[in-house]
């Protein structure tokens, strides 16, 4: 198992809103959860990260990445996890991503950020990766603005750049929602195409139950 939730609960300033939550990830799997609005399904996810803001807290439980418990250690080795050890897929990546600076430019960024690498390395690994995904002119899009390109391709965007560090666990908050129907099947394309390619496992989060019948395990 590479990621387990053992009875989670998680509160926002005192109180408890995910009650006694366990599951477990294995190598490859796809998993999904899914809920109604406000049921607390981001909010799990999102507990792995270390992203609960300000108020938020696991208040019992724990959560164990790969044989460590990820609420006992430091920030800076939650970084180190994050991006590398588990990629983060948000609702809306496109607005992740910074309007005033080419695509390029945050790839090479946020590769820069986990390993030393020259901006010709980051471009290749990217020119492959977008390749494998399907991307139609590769070239276009890392020369691109976010603003120059379409929101369904900013999505498509925002899961290559959560995937270029290759990390074993994908976790995917509501990743199809703000899409028409046509680019959220390639975004579930794309995501099962990383299983394919990298054995990627993923935590599907998402109220569409025709999108998990689709990805799930």
């Amino acid at each position: 198992k590479i990621l387990t939730y053992d009875s989670v609960e998680i509160s926002f300033d005192g109180d408890a809103v995910v009650h006694d939550v366990s599951f477990s990830l294995t190598p490859g799997e796809i998993l999904g959860v899914v809920g109604g609005s406000g049921s607390g399904k981001s909010t799990l996810i999102k507990a792995a990260m270390g992203l609960l803001g300000s108020g938020g807290l696991v208040t019992r439980g724990d959560i164990w990445d790969i044989g460590q418990n990820i609420l006992e250690i430091s920030e800076k080795e939650k970084r180190k996890i994050r991006g590398a050890g588990i990629g983060m897929i948000f609702q809306d990546a496109g607005a992740s991503l910074c309007p005033i600076r080419t695509i390029g430019d945050q790839i090479y960024e946020s590769m820069r950020a986990h390993k030393k690498v020259s901006r010709n390395e980051a471009k290749d690994r990217a020119m492959e990766l977008f390749e494998k995904l399907n991307f139609k002119d590769s070239q276009r899009v890392w020369d691109s603005y976010p603003f120059e390109l379409s929101g369904g391709m900013n999505q498509r965007v925002g899961i290559a750049i959560s995937m270029l560090m290759n990390p074993p666990i994908l976790l995917a908050d509501e990743p199809t929602s703000a899409l028409d129907v046509s680019v959220q099947r390639q975004v579930v394309r794309g995501m099962l195409k990383l299983r394919e390619l990298f054995g990627t496992a993923i935590i599907i989060v998402t109220h569409d139950i025709g999108v998990v019948r689709a990805m799930a395990d």
